[in-house]
Formats: structure tokens, C-alpha cells, sequence
């Protein structure tokens, strides 16, 4: 497969966004999150797109991974105002007050698990089911769903962290296996995984070792764009990160 072009060959390209046809929708589900809000901002700025739709649990129509029904409507929605061309799912968990990642076997927990898989591979997937059957049959479209390095089983080598690394491996899979699903329906579509390297946002902070290369969600938002807008044709399926490189699975 080969690789993108990096985010900073890309930045001598003649527009954004030029390799999408011009007058479609944009979504970001996840938009009211740091890198979701990067991307909602940068989508706007390029002027590239009709329109660009921001879901999330505030927005109207408002989303819950944990619902479908909202994840329909929200799709529906987007299609009345055009063909939806470009889709980022900027959703993810990785921790909160109730649940840390694990350090160790011992800490693994059914409940905390079965919360990691329903809100970084069931709800994704759920989005996927209802957005790539939305894609146009024709001409350049995406769904980029954000994973992570840690969910690279041939990366891994550190250990730790159960849910999330399981929950985005299992992402993954599920980009992968409806990628192979789209080439039939959109031969030009792309469902991909990206990797957008370690964003200041609340979900990483905690965990942001020193003398890691960080980006502001501004920054990690351009590169994301920069690679989707230069995906080449044998993409589709890929797990890429925010330089545009195959991340191993």
C-alpha cells in the first residue's frame, strides 16, 4: 500500500482540500472535542465544503455512541443538505473519574472493558453502519475514524493499558472489514484509520511523557486533513498516522 504524502510535502498543494469535488458535506462526529474541534474549525476555514456538521452530545441533533437511533439521525440530517464527502469520527475514550487505563493484568475489569469496547469500536462501528452507505457511489469520498498507535498489536511493546489498546485493535478490524465492504458499493470511497499522534487535549494529558513531539489540536486537525486530501488510490483500508505513514497493524 502505498503511503500517503506527508503532511509537510502536502503543504505546497494547491488547495486543502482539492482532491474532494467541490459542494459537499462535511461531518465531524466528536466535534466538541479537542482534536474534533481542530478539525470542525479547519474544515471551515478551507471554505472547501457546502456545509460542515459538528455532532456531539450538544449539538442538535445530538449524538450518544450508545445510541444508534441518534447516530441515524444524525446522518439523515446531514444528507439533506447534500453528498456527504468527507467523514471524521473524532470520537474516543480513554479515561475518566470512574476508569484509568490499566497498568496491569490485575487491574483488568469486565465492566471497564465492556465500557472501552462500547465507546471506541461498537459506537464507531455504528457510525461506519450508518455513514458509509450515505457516501456518494461516485467520486472522492472518506470516513476517517481516529484510532491510535497503542492499538497497533505489531507496535506494541510496552504493555499496559487492556481496554484501550484492545478497543481501538478492535477498530481497527471493524475499518478494515468495511473498507473491503465499500470498494464494492464506492469504488473511489476510503474508510481508514488514522493515528493523529499525541494531541494536547484532555484524553492525553494525563499520560504525555516528556520529550514526546505533542501538537495543539490546530496543528494535529491540518495534518489530519493534509493526509486525507492526498490519500492515493490503494488507501482504502489503511491505518495511517497524522505524517501519512502505514502504521503497522
Amino acid at each position: 500500500m502505498t503511503p500517503p504524502v506527508s503532511a509537510a510535502e502536502s503543504a505546497t498543494a494547491r488547495e486543502p482540500l482539492g482532491s474532494f469535488p467541490e459542494g459537499g458535506i462535511a461531518i465531524v462526529f466528536g466535534g466538541t472535542g479537542g482534536i474534533g474541534h481542530g478539525l470542525v474549525n479547519r474544515l471551515n476555514s478551507t471554505g472547501h465544503f457546502k456545509k460542515v456538521f459538528s455532532f456531539s452530545r450538544r449539538s442538535k441533533p445530538s449524538i450518544d455512541l450508545l445510541d444508534e437511533a441518534s447516530l441515524k439521525e444524525a446522518v439523515s440530517f446531514a444528507a439533506t443538505e447534500g453528498e456527504i464527502r468527507l467523514v471524521f469520527d473524532a470520537t474516543g475514550f480513554l479515561h475518566d473519574d470512574k476508569q484509568a487505563p490499566e497498568k496491569s493484568w490485575r487491574q483488568i475489569d469486565p465492566a471497564a472493558l465492556a465500557r472501552s469496547f462500547a465507546l471506541n469500536a461498537i459506537g464507531p462501528a455504528l457510525i461506519m453502519k450508518h455513514v458509509l452507505p450515505a457516501l456518494p457511489r461516485s467520486g472522492k469520498s472518506v470516513f476517517a475514524t481516529l484510532s491510535a498507535r497503542v492499538g497497533s498489536i505489531g507496535d506494541n511493546r510496552l504493555g499496559g493499558w487492556y481496554g484501550y489498546r484492545a478497543s481501538k485493535a478492535a477498530l481497527n478490524q471493524l475499518t478494515r472489514t468495511a473498507a473491503i465492504e465499500l470498494a464494492r458499493r464506492a469504488p473511489e470511497a476510503f474508510c481508514i484509520a488514522l493515528h493523529p499522534g499525541t494531541v494536547a487535549t484532555s484524553l492525553s494529558s494525563p499520560f504525555a511523557a516528556s520529550g514526546l513531539e505533542v501538537h495543539s489540536p490546530e496543528q494535529a486537525a491540518t495534518h489530519l486533513i493534509s493526509v486525507v486530501n492526498n490519500l492515493p488510490a490503494d488507501a482504502n483500508g489503511g491505518f495511517f498516522d497524522w505524517r501519512g505513514q502505514p502504521v503497522p497493524w
